[in-house]
């Protein structure tokens, strides 16, 4: 007995449909659309933290006691930062050889030295530590891959 099984060419199609979107648009729009994906994945993933009981508690170096994290403080801080790394697509557009490439290795790098804030913040647990560290993950995960994505579609 043999099974087969059709796909809707649409659903099957789709992945290409938004890679060749994105590969079309403006490097700095698509870092945009980027970080607010990221921004709200990495959002959500805070507010499951939260439902699951961890303290979003926490203190910058030299703080004397840990301040609370507010909801939506995930998304802002993934704005924040995010503004660094569309500026750096940008400018590797115009004037990197290799864009795509030379974006995902510095970006990783920044990503793996980020994680060091979250591992000596003062006066925070280690399950807010955690998803602090994973949080920084989880947005690069979104931001780095679309960035770089569309800096492989930059004509030389």
């Amino acid at each position: 007995m043999t099974v087969t099984t059709t796909q809707n060419p649409s659903v099957q199609d789709r992945p290409a449909r938004i890679s060749g979107f994105l590969a079309t648009r403006p490097v700095w729009l698509v870092g945009l659309l980027a970080t607010l994906a990221g921004g709200v994945v990495t959002e959500l993933f805070a507010l499951a933290a939260r439902a699951a009981g961890v303290p979003m508690e926490a203190a910058s170096p030299g703080a004397k006691e840990a301040a609370p994290i507010p909801v939506g403080g995930f998304f802002g801080g993934v704005l924040f930062w995010s503004v660094a790394g569309v500026v750096l697509a940008v400018a590797l557009a115009r004037w990197a050889r290799r864009p795509a490439r030379t974006f995902t290795v510095t970006t990783v790098a920044l990503t793996v030295l980020s994680l060091a804030g979250p591992a000596v913040a003062p006066h925070t647990t280690l399950s807010t530590q955690a998803v602090l560290a994973v949080s920084h993950l989880v947005a690069a995960a979104v931001i780095i891959p679309a960035l770089a994505g569309r800096l492989s579609h930059v004509r030389r």
